[in-house]
């Protein structure tokens, strides 16, 4: 057997943990949807991620879930900001369930990145990018400054009292999302979103307690996982996906999440996603596995968390080899598996595991995997 096909255990504050049947992650990707503009997860999303579950994923994400109406990034967003969404998500989570995946859900909020036209084929053959238009329903956003760097209309600089505000819309959604039934949440602190925002000198401006030196800029990050962990249920993991590293001098940069990584673990984090950039031009690597070695210096820093690598891994020997290495405990599969939903499947039967123990739906037996 290979390792990316073995159990891993997530060990959480209280209980047993929960153990994942294989170390394939579906990452959060964003689908655009939501045509009804309000929030609501549906057939599409069940399909999406019902496919990926019966295709042997380990643990399958949905994409991010908006913690506030205003905290979309587009208005075709999924949410989990009222009763109504977490009541829609429960059956797609019981779904997953039932091909022997466990859900999770990714809380986010896209700060300055949010009100922007849903990222479609058929919006950019109309030229409806970046910005949504004040006559096309968009929406003032805010974040922990003004900032032109996103290329975006500015958002206004949250004040302290809708800061407070905001950690607690992060712990209700929390709490939406256990009555759904998933399994992990994730908190989105990456690709420039609120979180992200506040962690990054490139955004973050403030010269209050909520800005400048690395334990101001990191306040907004412990306060939320602070809270949200309060509300998650102490027996279910905790995840977060970082973005390690700006790749800008000046930045936030792999040296601060490593440091943060540590903080954030005592606070009741179980499982760190690697990825990188969001804020301004990017100016990093690329190529095949290039965000492993984020990936590898955060399990260096808490090696007792379950951390996954993700970008570019699409070749089952490469997922596998991050494994063996140590580079990682698990990774994270995106476009690859857009492309392909039994992307588990068909790489433990290319990685040589006997027909037993291949994950696939039952009814797919007659595929000869």
């Amino acid at each position: 057997m290979s390792k990316l096909f073995t159990p891993v255990h997530l060990a959480v504050p209280e209980g047993p943990g929960l153990t994942l049947r294989n170390r394939t992650v579906l990452a959060p990707m964003c689908q655009y949807s939501v045509t009804t503009l309000d929030g609501v997860p549906h057939a599409w999303h069940l399909a999406h991620l019902g496919a990926r579950a019966a295709g042997g994923f380990g643990l399958v994400f949905t994409e991010a879930a908006a913690i506030t109406a205003q905290g979309r990034i587009s208005d075709q967003d999924a949410g989990i900001w009222n009763d109504a969404q977490g009541r829609a998500w429960s059956p797609i989570v019981d779904f997953i369930h039932s091909q022997g995946a466990a859900a999770g859900i990714q809380l986010a909020h896209a700060g300055g990145k949010a009100s922007t036209y849903a990222w479609l084929p058929q919006q950019v053959a109309e030229h409806k990018i970046g910005s949504i238009s004040a006559t096309d329903g968009g929406w003032e956003t805010l974040g922990p400054a003004e900032t032109e760097i996103f290329g975006l209309t500015s958002p206004w600089s949250m004040t302290l009292e809708q800061i407070a505000a905001s950690v607690q819309d992060w712990a209700d959604a929390a709490l939406r999302a256990d009555a759904a039934g998933f399994d992990v949440a994730q908190i989105h602190a990456a690709h420039g979103y609120l979180v992200h925002q506040f962690l990054s000198p490139l955004t973050n401006t403030r010269t209050d307690a909520y800005g400048g030196s690395f334990e101001n800029r990191t306040r907004y990050a412990r306060e939320v996982i602070t809270a949200v962990r309060a509300a998650w249920p102490a027996h279910k993991p905790l995840a977060i996906r970082f973005s390690g590293d700006d790749w800008v001098e000046g930045g936030w940069r792999i040296a601060d999440t490593v440091r943060f990584a540590a903080e954030a673990f005592e606070l009741g984090l179980s499982a760190f996603d690697l990825s990188s950039a969001g804020i301004g031009k990017y100016h990093g690597p690329s190529g095949p596995g290039f965000q492993v070695p984020l990936a590898a210096a955060v399990k260096q820093a808490v090696p007792d968390a379950f951390v996954t690598a993700v970008g570019m891994i699409n070749d089952p020997s490469q997922a596998e080899q991050v494994l063996v290495t140590g580079s990682a405990d698990g990774v994270s599969i995106g476009r690859a598996a857009l492309k392909n939903p039994n992307w588990p499947a068909v790489a433990a039967s290319e990685l040589g595991a006997s027909r037993d123990d291949i994950p696939f739906a039952a009814q797919y037996w007659r595929a000869h995997w």
